[in-house]
């Protein structure tokens, strides 16, 4: 139930794949079935995907997963029914599928990530009352010998249903959040407020985007777009100067992994891993 309220949504497979990896379907269909029958979760049953469910919280999951140690600084949210979870299935079960290789990497190399180190739709202010929401925030300890680093990134899930340029686009959100200052309140005297998101990071996570659900030469038309508004933008420029930005494709790092030199550095350079971007 805590993964449901931390991921939205998932499918038995993937709730397997993310706590359970080397479990039968079962160890994990089971107890979902027995919640379903508590009132507590629900599911909707995919298109053309021969009756595979994807699980949600219902209403009184939802509260009740809201005490739970994980969930308490970041409440659920229900969704209330099949059709409401047919409108979101397709994205956040693709930023669940985006999020699975990276868990699988940890595990294979000893490193720190788990499922609760992976939070979607996270908003930030970016100024002139918008705001900038990532798919998801991920935390990562990479471990080598007794050296451990901390890695921090925003993730951005392409399914190439918006034009290239509002792709692009997101850069620029993120060059404005890594530039916003938030403005005091209850001060007549101006004071020096400092960058917003240092009340959430120490340093300002780097950005990827992850892309699927077209051809490899639709998909890397996207990530040159990408590089180009890297390099044109000023604002993006100058954020490229301070922060790791890279894309990849999503089958790609489900065959070779994340950690496989697979991720396009946007400021320019060879394929690498994303954690040397």
């Amino acid at each position: 139930m805590s993964a449901l309220a931390q991921h939205r949504m998932a499918t038995t497979s993937q709730l397997r794949d993310l706590l359970r990896p080397k479990a039968a379907r079962q160890t994990v269909s089971s107890p979902l079935n027995k919640l379903r029958q508590k009132g507590l979760v629900n599911y909707t049953v995919l298109p053309q995907s021969n009756g595979s469910r994807a699980w949600y919280l219902t209403g009184e999951g939802a509260r009740l997963t809201r005490d739970f140690p994980a969930m308490r600084s970041r409440p659920p949210y229900p969704i209330t029914s099949a059709t409401a979870a047919s409108l979101k299935t397709s994205h956040t079960l693709t930023v669940v599928r985006a999020h699975l290789p990276f868990a699988a990497d940890a595990r294979r190399l000893g490193h720190e990530h788990g499922p609760w180190d992976w939070t979607p739709e996270v908003a930030h202010p970016i100024g002139e009352g918008e705001r900038l929401v990532a798919d998801a925030v991920m935390h990562y300890t990479v471990i080598d010998g007794q050296h451990r680093r901390k890695l921090r990134a925003f993730v951005e899930v392409d399914r190439t249903t918006m034009s290239s340029e509002r792709l692009a686009v997101k850069l620029i959100e993120y060059a404005r959040l890594f530039r916003y200052e938030a403005q005091p309140v209850g001060r007549r005297r101006p004071v020096s407020p400092g960058r917003a998101w240092l009340r959430w990071y120490p340093l300002f996570p780097r950005v990827l985007f992850v892309l699927t659900g077209a051809s490899r030469a639709r998909l890397g038309n996207r990530i040159s777009d990408l590089r180009a508004m890297t390099a044109q933008h000023p604002l993006v420029a100058v954020l490229a100067r301070e922060v790791p930005l890279g894309a990849a494709i999503l089958e790609d790092i489900e065959e070779r992994g994340p950690s496989g030199p697979v991720w396009v550095p946007l400021a320019g350079g060879r394929p690498r891993p994303w954690a040397d971007l």
